[in-house]
């Protein structure tokens, strides 16, 4: 038979406080009880199916094959150079010099390619780390963040105004997203403003080389190279420093970002939202081409933007397609003027 609940005050001479085994002997008093730590899972038993994880057999055949070329190629190197010592000792100190010189230049790319690895998990958990600050008001996590994005660019002579300003700030009781706010402020909105320019002249110039471009090929090529040089500028211009497989992270981060997006798929609706109803059937094809490749490079620039910025829009508004695309359609909507 269960008790009715009751009031009772925790000052009181009866009531105590008890271990859960000791509960029982007391009589005559209220005996509080301490909860065990594990008391939430010791409620449920039922357990916890654990998901299994395949065997990683792609990257297993990777790095087998991997080793092999590696064994391979340090074999046929040792006797390439066995065989010039013995045509020649100078013949055989030279090619161990060649070979000393390309360990050390190995190392130091490998060395590039981890720093550069490393700085773009910096940047993400920075990302991480504010948007779980902000979903939570967390004022503490919200100081480590802009402590870390003043360490992120602590070289850098123009942000100078901007550490000093955070750390005038650093003890003042202010909320979380006011903080991050006034960071965002001070560190990114003038590098937003770069990026931004940086993706209007790559989208200006995608249009107007595949506007006069005789060949599709040479489209699709300086598309991809358009591409490529815009993430590297925006990485860099947010203080990333991305080697090859740095690049191919933010690349697939940034394909991952336009797919969740919707910004890939380019359809008749984005083009008479952008260019107006009708516009694209009164101007050229090759100019219309141009400016639909323009409008794509800028869009991947805007993904690229996102990825690799290490605040996300706490106050500022993300960028939008016709702030970076406006002078673009601007030229398009003179050229129908004209006609």
């Amino acid at each position: 038979m269960s008790r009715p609940p009751r009031a009772f005050r925790l000052d009181r001479p009866d009531v105590v406080t008890a271990a859960a085994d000791e509960a029982e002997r007391r009589s005559g008093a209220v005996v509080i009880t301490d909860e065990p730590m594990n008391a939430i899972e010791a409620a449920d038993g039922t357990p916890v199916p654990m998901p299994r994880r395949r065997a990683p057999w792609v990257g297993i055949l990777l790095s087998a094959l991997g080793g092999l070329v590696a064994l391979a190629l340090g074999l046929a190197l040792e006797g390439l150079i066995a065989e010039l010592f013995r045509i020649a000792p100078a013949l055989g100190w030279v090619g161990l010099g060649l070979a000393a010189l390309a360990v050390v230049a190995f190392l130091a790319v490998v060395f590039r390619e981890a720093a550069g690895i490393l700085r773009e998990r910096r940047i993400e958990h920075l990302r991480r780390a504010a948007f779980d600050a902000l979903a939570v008001k967390d004022h503490e996590a919200a100081k480590t963040v802009v402590a870390d994005l003043a360490g992120l660019y602590r070289q850098r002579r123009a942000l100078a105004p901007a550490r000093r300003r955070m750390a005038e700030l650093a003890d003042e009781i202010i909320d979380a997203d006011d903080r991050l706010a006034i960071a965002e402020r001070e560190f990114l909105l003038p590098l937003d403003g770069q990026a931004k320019r940086v993706v209007a002249q790559a989208a200006k110039q995608v249009s107007v080389v595949t506007a006069v471009s005789p060949r599709a090929i040479v489209d699709v090529a300086f598309v991809l190279f358009a591409a490529v040089r815009l993430l590297r500028q925006i990485s860099r211009i947010y203080g990333g420093r991305p080697g090859f497989l740095g690049f191919l992270r933010l690349a697939r981060a940034a394909f991952s970002h336009l797919a969740v997006t919707g910004g890939v798929a380019v359809g008749d609706s984005l083009v008479q939202q952008v260019l107006g109803l009708g516009l694209a059937a009164r101007i050229s094809a090759k100019l219309g081409e141009g400016v639909l490749n323009g409008l794509m490079t800028a869009r991947f620039g805007l993904a690229a933007l996102a990825v690799c910025r290490p605040l996300p829009f706490v106050r500022e508004q993300p960028p939008k397609l016709g702030d970076v695309a406006g002078e673009l359609l601007s030229r398009v909507e003179a050229v129908d003027a004209e006609r």
